[in-house]
């Protein structure tokens, strides 16, 4: 039996991991593999600045750090941010999957050009950088927003009758208005909207976390992984270092609450 872990970007206990866990039932993985969510010990509230990217990055290395030696198989990491797939694809020989480029990637099997639906302004820097680092801004077509602050914890729940009339008509814009032939969802925590969208727009619409589980069983299936030549193993490891201030950080969220 293959494993993969899962790392969720926020702290969160099991009634909202659930919520997570749910984007299982939007892939048919088959027999033979099984995958287990882990939230991070420490991070930021949310992903809307340079200084909540940081504690991302560092976050997800810390959850992710000993996935290899726990057995892991492979890693998919639950934030279109792609944070921390840089650091631990550095540590680990196992792959790592981010859905911030592979779905930009896949996108590009499916249609020319590409728009991305985000739930607000904030999240466009986490686009554009990825866009940057893969040479593809010319391939995006528009990044929209619905001006609504995201909640990564209770996701699109009870707020169903708000939200998605609201990506609806942003989806239009995009196909209608800026040529976009291809859809992005623009986190995972948006993914409870992508089977109902999915019936109302004539164009594909790319659901980033289940995309990430069927990479990581490809990958799993054809003994690939990435590069070391792309990603080189640190010189001196710190790896003790990275546990300790990982538990520290957590120590200081439960004495804060």
């Amino acid at each position: 039996m293959k494993k993969v872990l899962v790392i969720v970007p926020f702290p969160m206990g099991e009634d909202d991991l659930a919520r997570r866990q749910a984007q299982m039932q939007a892939v048919d993985l088959g027999p033979g593999i099984e995958f287990h969510y882990r939230p991070v010990r420490v991070g930021p509230k949310n992903y809307s600045s340079q200084h909540d990217m940081a504690l991302a990055d560092f976050s997800i290395l810390d959850a992710g750090l000993d996935a290899e030696i726990q057995g892991f198989d492979a890693v998919c990491i639950d934030t279109m941010s792609d944070s921390g797939m840089a650091m631990l694809r550095s540590v680990l020989k196992i792959p790592v999957i981010a859905p911030g480029r592979h779905s930009m990637l896949v996108a590009q099997m499916l249609g020319e050009k590409f728009s991305i639906l985000m739930m607000w302004d904030r999240w466009k820097m986490l686009y554009t950088k990825t866009l940057g680092e893969l040479g593809m801004e010319h391939k995006c077509a528009s990044m929209r927003s619905i001006g609504v602050t995201p909640d990564n914890k209770s996701l699109l729940s009870g707020k169903e009758d708000e939200v998605f009339p609201l990506l609806l008509e942003a989806a239009r814009r995009c196909v209608e208005e800026d040529g976009a032939q291809v859809l992005i969802l623009g986190s995972t925590t948006m993914h409870e909207a992508h089977a109902w969208l999915s019936e109302r727009i004539g164009v594909p619409v790319i659901n980033p976390g289940p995309l990430t589980y069927k990479l990581a069983s490809i990958a799993l299936d054809l003994g690939l992984t990435h590069s070391k030549t792309t990603w080189p193993a640190p010189l001196s490891p710190k790896h003790e270092m990275i546990r300790a201030i990982g538990a520290a950080g957590q120590d200081y969220l439960e004495a804060s609450r």
